[in-house]
């Protein structure tokens, strides 16, 4: 069964590439999805912003259940200790990510990047962290690692302009 799933930016993507982007994002060297429309938007928004550009919604279908059974996954359903360890280790270079085909879970956008930046910085201690990390539901990414994953199980629907 496949799911709608857009990616925010100033261009078409109409043929993504695993291998484009940084390694010490969140979930590391891959294409970025989400299932939220509105998060994708506003990403594009800042981003175009940033770069003075216009911003688009790219639109595709994912199989994500055949993405599951067939590959190395990482799914995380909420900011805890998993989440957090694995976000440090990404941002610190140590590429937890590179045994996954794909990985899924929350954002560390604004809301709770303060809280990952003060405990990677000693600033705050690892229980006060994952405290404040509990009072925040998930938003939600979609890293593709692997390119065949990204050929076999996503399909480009359109760019659309953002007004």
């Amino acid at each position: 069964m496949s799911m709608t799933v857009y990616h925010g930016g100033i261009e078409a993507v109409e043929h993504p590439r695993c291998d484009a982007g940084r390694a010490n994002l969140d979930f590391g060297l891959g294409f970025y999805l989400t299932e939220f429309r509105q998060q994708a938007l506003e990403w594009a928004r800042r981003v175009a912003q940033r770069k003075d550009c216009a911003p688009v919604l790219n639109v595709y279908d994912l199989d994500r259940d055949g993405i599951l059974a067939h590959y190395r996954c990482k799914v995380f359903t909420e900011y805890d200790g998993a989440w957090l360890d694995f976000i440090v280790d990404s941002r610190l270079g140590r590429q937890p990510w590179a045994e996954f085909d794909y990985i899924e879970g929350g954002v560390a956008d604004d809301r709770v990047v303060d809280t990952v930046n003060l405990y990677m910085a000693d600033l705050m201690t690892r229980d006060k962290a994952l405290e404040r990390l509990s009072l925040h539901r998930p938003n939600n990414q979609m890293c593709l690692l692997k390119q065949e994953v990204i050929d076999q199980y996503l399909m480009y629907h359109g760019t659309e302009p953002i007004c």
